[in-house]
């Protein structure tokens, strides 16, 4: 058979499995994998540097599509390149990561094809795909990575890192703030190891583009400093291999290959809008789409003789050299180097350095404290030294976050200097968390960080750190009230509440700065489970753990921090972050009146849930119904601990602009309610 046969046979495979695929589910989106089906194939045939066999190559090329709803391309890619299962959770160990069975059951309930891709389900899946945008933006984080690795461990004779990154855009993505902002800056960093790939088809959910996009794409990325290629038809492989081509030798900024296309079209020249989003084809329009491809017209999931063998032969060969030479480099890179051998295959691992706790600070008692802010910015200093993978930044705030990495071999990422360990993020926050998740992905230990306020504009890519099961660090300060004089536009009230909602995101608001120390001990042992780390702006007195319990009880998420004489509390005051004072002060006030109280420090409902009963009954004993709870946000779930008669002291509406003593004052964060509310509830108990 000859190339260009070949190359049609495969091309359209890919294209009448997603057909049959999103028909069987009666569920999907047929028309951007029909169309993009040649540039998937020209790209993964021809350019990208991957091993089937070993999906999680360390310098393999990374395809992210951002266009999540083409699930079906990536899906039948993957089955027809070989993909291997090679952990559980991914389908069959051993075996193919997608099977055709797998394609069959699109979107049904246990395949391994979702309706979007998702990370940790299917081999060969990069990062969890779907809202839009969001996984361009996480491909800047992927191409972050390879550079810092680069820059961090090849050494002269030992290019251990040199893998490219790109990612499949529609409209959609184009029109989505977060491509925007992380567009912006994979140009401003000169990232030439991403490659962008645009189905231009003009037609979104609505209809056409036109409807609200008219915007020069060309113009806008050439004005972030890309290099910007054009394929006037997605059908011309030739053009398409050159255009990757081009991008790799383009070694001074990132390219945008702009493919135009014509969307789910199924007889000849017949554009068919309707199969963009969501709906099949139907059987009449797939028969004429496979008369005009030359397929037997009843044939559904028809893998032709040759077409495995082919991807084999090509993707598969290639990979496969690529990787074993890389086996050979490393093997001698660990005698040439190995102290940088070692600490790259602990990354790898996702372990971390032996002895890094010993760099955790214990912090003296003092009744004027720190911010945990600021406590947080020294722990994570002296973590960093020993963990040298450790590396994030802020969205233009790490002056007030306390996130700059300030010791002298830190450095800032910058084009001229990728093995920075201060990122600038600029102001951009959902593009922040979304690149800290590509670094992640990457094996990198990564953060992020902003006031807590504006944890809403990043809140669908945290979103996708947890349903990704992911350590992303995403750190936010300025977590209350306690803001003062900025006012209500920056004081969080909903937050706490908002992050607590997102199944398996940790949220941990410690108490003092020796919470805080202990806090980082449990961000970095976490392996599968993204944190948010919740911060105050003021000081906040360091206790004084001869006296009270000691910090370690963070790691159970709640633990009594001052006990009532002989263990038997009259009533619990339970507090988190900048109220635990208050309740402790509370405390000592009852205690003189002879009134036994127990605090209660709760620094992570997530924590505390994954306890033994046992344990939550020994901090919470259940015949103990007077309880007063207390913290400066949402009073929502605090009823599952206070019970439905305690009573929970928060804030019902926004703050207010003004000093953050007359804050505390006016909304009733003050010794003295807390006192009242306990009062109350021995009257009631």
């Amino acid at each position: 058979m000859s190339t260009t046969n070949i190359d049609k046979l495969c091309v359209d495979t890919i294209r009448t499995l997603c057909m049959d695929a999103v028909q069987a589910a009666n569920s999907g989106h047929p028309g951007t994998p029909m169309a993009m089906a040649p540039v998937v194939y020209c790209l993964w045939q021809r350019l990208l540097n991957y091993d089937p066999a070993e999906p999680r190559w360390a310098n393999r090329d990374r395809f992210v599509l951002s266009a999540g709803h083409a699930s079906t391309l990536l899906y039948s890619t993957l089955h027809l390149a070989g993909v291997k299962a090679v952990e559980p959770g991914h389908g069959n160990p051993g075996g193919l990561g997608v099977e055709l069975d797998d394609l069959k059951h699109f979107r049904q309930l246990g395949s391994r094809c979702p309706g979007h891709p998702e990370y940790g389900f299917t081999a060969g899946v990069e990062t969890t795909t779907g809202p839009l945008g969001n996984g361009a933006a996480t491909s800047v984080g992927m191409a972050i990575a390879s550079r810092w690795l680069a820059a961090r461990f090849n050494q002269p004779g030992f290019a251990l890192f040199d893998y490219s990154v790109y990612s499949l855009l529609g409209d959609g993505c184009m029109m989505e703030g977060i491509g925007a902002e992380a567009a912006s800056l994979a140009g401003h960093l000169k990232l030439s190891n991403l490659c962008w790939i645009y189905d231009s088809n003009r037609i979104t959910i609505e209809g056409n583009t036109s409807l609200a996009f008219s915007e020069d794409v060309a113009t806008r990325f050439f004005g972030y400093g890309w290099n910007v290629t054009r394929v006037g038809d997605a059908n011309d492989l030739p053009l398409l291999e050159k255009a990757f081509k081009t991008f790799k030798a383009t070694t001074d900024r990132p390219t945008l290959i702009i493919v135009d296309s014509h969307i789910a079209w199924g007889a000849p020249n017949k554009q068919d809008t309707h199969g963009a989003h969501g709906e099949p084809l139907g059987e009449e329009e797939i028969k004429l789409a496979k008369r005009a491809y030359g397929w037997p017209e009843n044939e559904k999931f028809l893998v032709p003789d040759g077409v495995r063998e082919h991807f084999q032969q090509q993707l598969g060969a290639r990979g496969a050299a690529a990787r074993a030479a890389w086996n050979t480099v490393f093997a001698a890179y660990k005698k040439a180097h190995p102290e940088l051998a070692a600490s790259l295959e602990s990354l790898l691992a996702g372990e971390l350095p032996a002895g890094w706790e010993s760099s955790l600070p214990v912090f003296a008692a003092d009744p004027k404290g720190l911010a945990t802010r600021e406590s947080s910015g020294q722990v994570l200093n002296e973590v960093a030294k020993s963990v040298p993978w450790l590396i994030g930044g802020s969205a233009d705030l790490a002056p007030s976050t306390k996130t700059r990495l300030t010791f002298k071999e830190a450095g800032d990422f910058a084009s001229g200097n990728c093995g920075g360990r201060n990122l600038h993020f600029g102001v951009r926050e959902h593009a922040m968390a979304a690149i800290v998740n590509g670094l992640t992905l990457s094996g990198l230990k990564a953060y992020g960080s902003g006031f807590m306020v504006f944890s809403d504009y990043a809140r669908g890519a945290i979103r996708l750190s947890a349903l990704m099961e992911i350590p992303a660090i995403h750190i936010f300060t300025h977590d209350s009230i306690n803001v003062g004089e900025d006012g209500p536009t920056h004081q969080p009230v909903e937050h706490l509440a908002a992050l607590r909602a997102i199944p398996h995101l940790l949220v941990i608001r410690p108490a003092d700065a020796n919470e805080v120390s202990e806090a980082w001990r449990v961000i970095l042992r976490l392996k599968h489970q993204p944190v948010a780390l919740i911060l105050s702006r003021q000081a906040l007195p360091t206790l004084d753990r001869t006296h009270y319990a000691p910090a370690s009880g963070l790691a159970q998420g709640a633990y009594v921090l001052a006990e009532a004489p002989g263990g038997k509390p009259a009533v619990l005051l339970i507090g988190t972050g900048s109220e635990v004072p208050l309740c402790l002060e509370a405390y000592e006030r009852l205690k003189a009146e002879g009134i036994p109280a127990r605090v209660i420090s709760m620094p992570s409902w997530e924590l505390f849930e994954r306890q033994p009963k046992a344990y939550q009954d020994s901090v919470l004993p259940p015949e103990a119904q007077a309880r007063v709870a207390v913290e400066a946000g949402s009073p929502m779930g605090w009823h599952k601990y206070a019970r439905c008669c305690g009573e929970v002291i928060a804030m019902n509406g926004f703050g207010a602009s003004a000093p953050m003593k007359e804050l505390r004052k006016k909304f009733g964060f003050t010794v003295e309610r807390v006192i009242e509310a306990a009062k109350r509830q021995l009257a009631a108990h």
